[in-house]
């Protein structure tokens, strides 16, 4: 619940902005030219830093002289009064600077605030550009040195940026994690997990029906179980995820992922199993002087048009590993049919390489994996959520369209197909 002088500030901002919308009054910054020149030798940059504080105080002090009239003058019934100044701040290229802001009191003595200068200290425009200086790769130690413009700027040291990170990375993970998803056509999602200091987090993208990639959410989980991805879907479902409608779902080699998918969407879910997690899970049983060539067999036969065709190739490496480790041929075998779901699709070759991996999702990780890696010492609470959370919002930024997007029609059919209803068709490129 909101305090009485929170919402006397916000009422004055939406004053403030009511006013300047229907006034007629002009502004006029003069400068000398003497300070001009002087200010210039630094660059234009500190000029229009410096013009753009004087600019503030000049529409602080019309705002004073619209509630309280001329200074001087004779003031009406009423009327609100000048009350001096004191100590304040405003917030410039992401630092507060210190300024004297006038004060305005009425005949009861209550203070009126200002709504420009309420406007002017807003934490949002800071919170904002230490969040996007932090993805950048600015530490919170350097980030004073890096930024200061004002040689008495503050907030900006090590405490004060790590809470304007905090604040706005807490923001973006429930934006992220909170978004509603039920006005979004899915024709694909990915599920896949990263691990941080000793942390598994489960990541579900979609992909809508025109080719675009979403991050639909995360779960973290002590380990990549059945439990946390169930946890995971639930909570897609919750915010508008049909999973009776039938979709494609590219998982890595976890059964745990499978599990949990199976659970929740049952015979609606088409699900493809990354062949890239399969092979490394099949050489990582094979001593070194077999991994190449199996591996060279495995990608032959995924290479494949025909199911039969891979399927018949698979099982000939199969044969062939049960004579040089049961394991691996074991690892193999088990969920092969799963990994040749899109073989069946009659896909584009195209699109058919990018739904057999979870390299976009892969894709996204390595950026959460270039932030991430930053942070030196991993804290408990949401800690991880909050960095791997705002990595992924950096990632969905820059994300593309899938490769071969304009063949998606081809999968709307065959889902249209095992639903018996339309989906939206794509928009052309």
């Amino acid at each position: 619940m909101k305090k009485r002088y929170q919402i006397d500030r916000e009422q004055a901002v939406r004053k403030f902005q009511k006013q300047a919308q229907h006034s007629e009054e002009s502004l006029q910054l003069t400068l000398p030219l003497r300070e001009v020149a002087a200010v210039l030798q630094d660059g234009v940059g500190d000029l229009m830093r410096q013009a753009g504080l004087q600019l503030m105080q000049l529409i602080m002090d019309e705002e004073v002289r619209h509630w309280a009239g001329e200074r001087y003058e004779r003031r009406k019934q009423g009327q609100v009064y000048r009350w001096g100044g004191e100590k304040g701040f405003l917030v410039v290229d992401g630092q507060k600077t210190p300024i004297t802001r006038p004060r305005l009191r009425s005949d009861e003595g209550r203070e009126q605030p200002l709504g420009s200068y309420e406007l002017f200290r807003r934490s949002e425009p800071l919170d904002a550009a230490v969040w996007d200086k932090l993805m950048l790769g600015l530490s919170t130690r350097n980030y004073g040195r890096a930024v200061r413009e004002f040689a008495d700027a503050y907030g900006i040291e090590k405490s004060a940026v790590s809470d304007h990170f905090i604040r706005v990375s807490r923001g973006k993970l429930r934006e992220l994690i909170e978004r509603p998803l039920d006005e979004l056509p899915l024709c694909a999602i990915y599920i896949d997990g990263v691990e941080y200091h000793s942390q598994h987090l489960v990541v579900a993208l979609g992909v809508a029906v025109d080719g675009r990639k979403i991050v639909l959410g995360l779960q973290q989980g002590a380990t990549e179980n059945a439990v946390v991805t169930g946890e995971l879907l639930a909570d897609l479902e919750q915010r508008g995820v049909d999973f009776t409608q039938p979709r494609l779902y590219i998982l890595d080699g976890a059964k745990a992922l499978g599990k949990a998918l199976k659970k929740q969407a049952g015979k609606a879910a088409l699900i493809q199993r990354c062949q890239i997690h399969k092979r490394r899970n099949v050489a990582a049983h094979l001593p070194d002087e077999y991994r190449e060539s199996i591996d060279r067999k495995l990608a032959n036969a995924y290479q494949m048009t025909s199911t039969a065709d891979a399927k018949r190739a698979l099982e000939q490496v199969q044969r062939e590993l049960m004579e040089l480790n049961p394991s691996a041929a074991r690892s193999l075998k088990e969920g092969m049919d799963e990994t040749l779901t899109v073989h069946g699709l009659a896909l584009s070759p195209q699109l058919r390489r990018t739904f057999s991996t979870t390299n976009p999702i892969e894709s996204a990780f390595s950026v959460v994996e270039r932030i991430c890696s930053r942070v030196k010492c991993w804290q408990r609470g949401d800690h991880i959520e909050r960095w791997v959370g705002s990595a992924l919002w950096v990632a969905e930024k820059n994300f593309r369209r899938v490769k071969g997007y304009k063949d998606l029609p081809k999968l709307l059919e065959v889902l249209e197909k095992r639903r018996g209803t339309s989906l939206p068709t794509p928009k052309a490129a």
